[in-house]
């Protein structure tokens, strides 16, 4: 599990290593800093006054201490002064400092909060986007699990332009899919205007066939909704397993393994356990990371999915939103996980 965003209180987390968001004295502070120095003990600061402080953008270690976590690694974001004295230079800085420290005391598993968008005053939008940036460039010359921790879901932001593009997609998608038995033209005013709104409309038509939605015998019209299938397409469904068909893919495409895992999002051991068994039966999150990684059309995703017994459901919020990038040849994992995470959806690959 490369890169993971979560929403937790990161003094709770059992990993090698935890990031402090700390201030230049190390001494403590409020917000993470103190939280962080709360729940280590007193130790933590005896330790802290050794190392006369931390410039901005660099980072020191210590240990745990009475935290789960075995290492605490201090690091100084810059204080947001408007964007032009080199806060987004020193907030990369600070993150690529903290995974350099990680490496030299060959941690495998680290987790950090969002550096300076609490009362540094960072735009949270823009700092989701510096630590995604500065993560996924580490662990793609790197192995090692991160995990951005969320205390609240208020304190993530992404893009307000594509929040109303997915909202307006998914809005179209549910609009256009076929009328579901009793469904008429008189309660067309019931029908969803927005993501939250057509996920309960559709859990309630489930309901009202004797049905939840994460059911996984088929309907009907699912049948209909996809798109037509050629005999060709059917027939060669029936010749290879999925792992068989992946690597297929993968050699058509040029790509390494390493390339594949990870823009996947996944780690090695479990691409190798697909590699090395024909006959291996992947979740639907890895089969979607897979494509996503091979950078696979709607078309060819919908075949590598049926090749693990899978499809993308009109009916599922998740699979509409996935549905999106994919038609819009974004092929970027952690901008689709980032999405994910904000409509409160389980994410791909890790």
């Amino acid at each position: 599990m490369p890169f993971q965003i979560i929403l937790g209180d990161i003094t709770t987390l059992k990993v090698d290593a935890i990031v402090n968001a700390a201030n230049n004295s190390l001494l403590g502070g409020g917000g993470v800093d103190g939280a962080i120095h709360k729940a280590a003990g007193s130790k933590l600061l005896e330790e802290c006054r050794t190392l006369k402080g931390c410039a901005t953008g660099d980072a020191k270690i210590t240990k745990g201490y009475k935290l789960p976590a075995r290492y605490v690694i201090h690091t100084v974001g810059p204080i947001w002064e408007g964007g032009h004295k080199k806060e987004e230079e020193l907030l990369r800085s600070a993150y690529r400092r903290s995974l350099e420290v990680a490496k030299e005391h060959k941690l495998e598993t680290v987790a950090f909060s969002l550096i300076s968008s609490g009362a540094y005053g960072y735009p949270k939008d823009q700092a989701l986007e510096v630590a995604v940036s500065e993560i996924t460039s580490f662990l793609e010359e790197h192995e090692m699990t991160v995990f951005l921790v969320i205390f609240d879901r208020a304190s993530f932001h992404i893009s307000k332009t594509m929040v109303k593009q997915i909202n307006d997609y998914v809005k179209k998608k549910y609009l256009a899919a076929e009328e579901v038995p009793g469904d008429s033209i008189e309660n067309a005013s019931n029908r969803p205007t927005s993501i939250k709104e057509g996920h309960r409309y559709r859990n309630l038509e489930a309901e009202r066939r004797g049905m939840r939605e994460d059911d996984k015998t088929p309907h009907p019209r699912e049948f209909i909704i996809e798109e037509s299938r050629s005999l060709e397409d059917f027939l060669n469904d029936q010749e290879d397993t999925f792992s068989v068909h992946l690597l297929q893919l993968i050699d058509e495409k040029g790509k390494s393994d390493v390339e594949v895992y990870k823009r996947a999002n996944i780690d090695r051991k479990l691409f190798s356990k697909i590699r090395s068994n024909p006959n291996y039966q992947p979740s639907k999150a890895t089969v979607l990371a897979l494509a996503i990684s091979l950078k696979l059309s709607l078309r060819e995703t919908r075949r590598l999915l049926r090749r693990a017994g899978y499809a993308l459901s009109p009916a599922s919020r998740s699979d509409l939103i996935i549905e999106f990038f994919l038609s819009n040849e974004i092929y970027d994992i952690h901008k689709i996980n980032e999405a994910l995470f904000y409509f409160k959806e389980s994410l791909l690959g890790a």
